[in-house]
């Protein structure tokens, strides 16, 4: 505690700089800067690169741009700067093994290789999609009732007694802690009563995180989101949220959302970002684990070819020079009941399973909206383990992928993109399964993929 006593020290007084000069100077000119040094490219039908050095270069680009700019303080308009020294010290503290969950649920998180014979954990949710209360517990047990899922991931509440909750309100206080409430009897009633959250996706802001820092909502075995804002920076709000996990116990994610064509430029420039993120998260987010979830500045999804690479390439450098548990976050564009979200998935599952993640989502339609089911779940899975099973390399990876995208990539041109069905027109909602056509359609995609080449899906 002491030592992020310090940390909060310099968000109060470190140097005095303004947010447009900390974004244009000491982010944007600090990247290409780097990447000119350390001639940083990437090629878009190399989604999934064979290159070490490349993903060496990444990384130490990445944490010379930790150095060389450390953190921006929003609300203090100050700069945390920290010494190549703490930096390593954060690398040294990084978990290698990550138990969540409790009794027979409980599940060891642990840095995975490039190419690993061991399989991703599944986290299975789309993480804070608003969802109606009337219909939350269901579409939890939709995704927590499939036994290849290890860990779940909750929806947003964004209404309570029809009022609209509002961010630093006083309904999120009530939103967050009747989500986990929701949450908690969901996994009861799908027989996985112990089974790890990932908490709370209505706390957007500080306020819901602490209304639900108790057992009887968010169990120590639990984890939260500790964010960092884009790009490089925190703010007070989210530095309580570090601050209230020391005492209080539960494992923080960090959530570092890097924009591929904002501050960073295009891909290359954004994985220094995000390797920078990460480093720093280490020691402000007080990380146990870290969230890969680049964005693309317009399409949003991770499934664009740029994103794809930048998952690719961070995920590498971290397993060849810094072991960690990565976690990468999977936000397909198209929505339920759509082919295009399983191929989108797949995409995804494949690139991030064969550089080293774990597997969280999927994020269906962007995670805007609740058209979203436990079959894409299952089918994250299955694709991930798939991909162990039949000891893929690089380079069948990257083919397997190619084929993939231009079977979805027309969406990102499609006025008001693929948002499918919502989630009670795709389950029943008595049995809680898959509607038949909802399943077929999975089916027949499954097929196609083992046909393409994922000829270890069972």
């Amino acid at each position: 505690m002491s030592r992020y006593y310090e940390i909060i020290d310099r968000a109060a007084h470190g140097p005095l700089v303004s947010e447009e000069d900390w974004d244009l100077e000491y982010v944007a000119g600090t990247v290409r800067r780097l990447v000119r040094k350390y001639q940083l490219g990437w090629d878009p039908n190399k989604i999934v690169t064979d290159d070490p050095g490349l993903a060496d270069a990444i990384f130490a680009a990445g944490m010379e741009l930790a150095k060389a700019t450390g953190i921006y303080c929003r609300s203090s308009g100050r700069i945390m700067q920290f010494s190549a020294e703490e930096l390593e010290q954060g690398l040294k503290s990084m978990p290698q093994k990550l138990v969540l969950g409790a009794g027979k649920d409980a599940r060891s998180l642990f840095p995975r290789r490039i190419c690993d014979e061991r399989p991703p954990l599944i986290w299975a949710g789309n993480p804070g999609a608003p969802i109606p209360e009337d219909l939350y517990k269901k579409a939890v047990i939709s995704y927590v009732q499939e036994p290849i899922v290890d860990l779940a991931c909750s929806f947003s509440l964004t209404r309570i007694n029809g009022i609209e909750v509002r961010t630093g309100g006083p309904l999120e206080i009530v939103a967050t802690r009747r989500e986990m409430l929701l949450a908690r009897s969901a996994l009861r009633e799908a027989g996985r009563p112990g089974m790890a959250v990932l908490a709370a996706a209505s706390a957007v802001s500080e306020i819901g995180d602490l209304a639900i820092a108790n057992p009887t909502y968010m169990p120590a075995t639990d984890a939260h989101l500790v964010p960092m804002l884009n790009e490089l920076k925190m703010d007070n709000g989210n530095l309580a949220r570090a601050v209230n996990s020391i005492e209080y116990g539960v494992h923080n994610a960090s959530l570092p959302c890097v924009i591929v064509g904002g501050l960073g430029g295009d891909a290359a420039g954004c994985a220094v970002v995000q390797v920078a993120s990460f480093l720093l998260a280490n020691l402000v987010c007080l990380a146990d684990y870290h969230i890969l979830h680049p964005i693309h500045v317009r399409q949003v999804a991770t499934s664009t070819r740029s994103v794809l690479w930048v998952e690719n390439i961070v995920a590498q450098a971290f397993a060849r020079n810094a072991p960690c548990i990565l976690v990468s976050d999977i936000y397909p564009k198209s929505g339920a009941m759509t082919r295009e979200l399983l191929y989108e998935t797949a995409a995804n599952a494949i690139v991030n399973t064969i550089s080293g993640g774990h597997l969280e989502g999927p994020g269906a339609a962007d995670g805007a909206i609740p058209n979203c089911s436990g079959v894409e779940a299952r089918w994250m899975g299955e694709v991930g383990q798939a991909v162990v099973r039949q000891q893929m390399t690089l380079a069948e990876a990257n083919e397997l992928v190619l084929g993939l995208l231009p079977k979805y990539e027309h969406i990102f041109r499609q006025p008001g993109g693929n948002p499918g069905l919502p989630f009670e027109q795709v389950y029943d909602l008595e049995t809680l399964r898959p509607k038949p056509e909802w399943l077929e359609m999975y089916q027949e995609v499954k097929k196609e993929v083992r046909e393409m080449g994922l000829v270890g899906l069972d």
